[in-house]
């Protein structure tokens, strides 16, 4: 088999294959007798006619197209072997020569990995902002633990921010009552949002028996995003009572047996949260660094999918916030323009950090043991609400998924040894703590290596 590459772009290229036609007839061999075991012949059994018989039957055009039908694919791959070429998706073949007993000629046009030159990563240095801890931080969280054991009294007055109030609601739009856009005896935290616009509003100073209607947008349904005249009855009002936070609330809320042990946990457990958040950020200013270094050309089919399935997915997300793209646009104070030019610098350095990424895995020799492929399932799992079982037996009937998970491990040893190797610095020059940073937000003991020691 002949095989040469064209260069169409840095990251594209076509392959054009002879493939001489002895080393089709073991296809050929195969295709006929496929067709054998299925025509029926006077004076011949299944499966044993011969071959003569079955071209004069008219069968041999059916068979060649079998056998290169056959061949096209251990001829694509044997071809990207001997050319070195690491394909990036499904190739476009086109047979452009085949005669019976002459060669078969095609050609393959595929997006390949383009060459990387990978950049010095060890020592990198980045910066991260200050962790920021404050009295208010500490209280907020305390207050949204004296809601969760709080109680509810009936008062009669007007709802004001932080009542429940008890409603009846319905939407309407050109005097029509919309479908799925009633509810009634529903409990609401005035000032919650995140509901109906205006919905807020409109309950602080109604009480018990008053109704109001004011203009709104949909956040569901078939008619989301569109304008509807929404009427609130509140039919009960109630005050949220809140313990007061003293050693014995600790008591009953923790483990703890005062309010200043429970209050500590709680500085210390928002400590630990907000320094795997500058670890996150740091994760991200290295990387940042090291994208920094490089310029790396990318296949446009590849940022083209890559781009619609995010597209896609922030549609989704949307939707079921409730949201449209309009609504989150103007949230965000940015143009349709801005979304989609952000949104496609965001794609291009993750496939660029993808392939920087899978460049440093073969540097640095990473591998992957089973029980860490079995953690990252678990993992996946329980992150995707979905059960451990099923997703093993997903795997079982889709193991091309495998290679998929292990790639994930192996970029993510990759990312953090780039992480563990760099210096990050907060914006007051403290060095950030990444080495030895547990899941859990706390600080280990650094590994030290075991040396050999011997008696004198």
């Amino acid at each position: 088999m002949k095989s040469a590459v064209e260069t169409l772009n840095p990251t594209r290229v076509k392959l054009t294959v002879e493939v001489p036609f002895e080393e089709l007839k073991p296809s050929l061999d195969a295709a006929y007798k496929k067709v054998a075991a299925q025509v029926n012949i006077p004076g011949f059994r299944k499966g044993k006619v011969p071959q003569a018989v079955l071209d004069r039957q008219g069968y041999r055009g059916f068979a060649l197209d079998e056998a290169v039908n056959a061949v096209l694919p251990k001829a694509y791959g044997e071809a990207l072997q001997d050319n070195n070429l690491e394909p990036l998706g499904q190739p476009e073949i086109e047979v452009t020569k085949f005669e019976d007993n002459e060669a078969l000629e095609f050609t393959a046009e595929v997006d390949v990995k383009p060459e990387i030159t990978l950049p010095a990563y060890d020592g990198l240095e980045a910066e991260v902002e200050d962790i920021t801890l404050t009295d208010e931080d500490v209280e907020e969280q305390i207050v949204a633990l004296r809601e969760r054991f709080a109680t509810l009294n009936d008062v009669e007055r007007a709802a004001a921010d932080g009542d429940f109030v008890t409603i009846d609601l319905v939407a309407r739009k050109d005097g029509e009552v919309v479908e799925g856009a009633e509810v009634s005896g529903m409990s609401y935290k005035v000032g919650r949002g995140g509901m109906l616009d205006g919905l807020d509003e409109a309950l602080v100073g109604m009480a018990a028996g008053d109704e109001k209607t004011f203009g709104s947008e949909l956040v569901g349904g078939e008619l989301v995003g569109e304008a509807v005249d929404v009427t609130v009855k509140v039919t009960g009002v109630q005050e949220q009572e809140l313990p007061a936070f003293d050693d014995e609330f600790a008591q009953l809320a923790s483990e703890f047996d005062t309010a200043d042990e429970l209050r500590e946990d709680v500085r210390t457990r928002l400590g630990n949260g907000k320094r795997l958040e500058q670890a996150a950020a740091a994760r991200d200013a290295v990387l940042e660094k090291l994208l920094d270094q490089v310029e790396i050309a990318l296949p446009e089919t590849i940022v083209t999918d890559e781009l619609n399935a995010r597209r896609q997915q922030v549609e989704q997300q949307l939707m079921f916030a409730g949201l449209s793209m309009e609504k989150y646009l103007e949230e965000e104070g940015q143009t349709q323009d801005e979304f989609e030019a952000e949104l496609e610098r965001r794609v291009r350095d993750a496939i660029t950090a993808q392939f920087i990424l899978d460049e440093v895995v073969k540097a640095e020799q990473f591998g992957v043991e089973q029980q860490e492929l079995t953690n990252h399932v678990l993992m996946r799992a329980q992150q995707q609400g979905q059960d451990p079982q099923k997703a093993f037996e997903h795997l079982q009937e889709h193991p091309h998924h495998i290679q998929e998970y292990v790639q994930e491990i192996l970029r993510g040893k990759a990312l953090a040894s780039i992480v563990e190797g760099a210096t990050v610095k907060d914006a007051s020059g403290n060095v950030v703590e990444l080495k030895n940073l547990r899941p859990d937000g706390t600080i280990g003991e650094p590994e030290v290596a075991d040396d050999d020691t011997s008696d004198a």
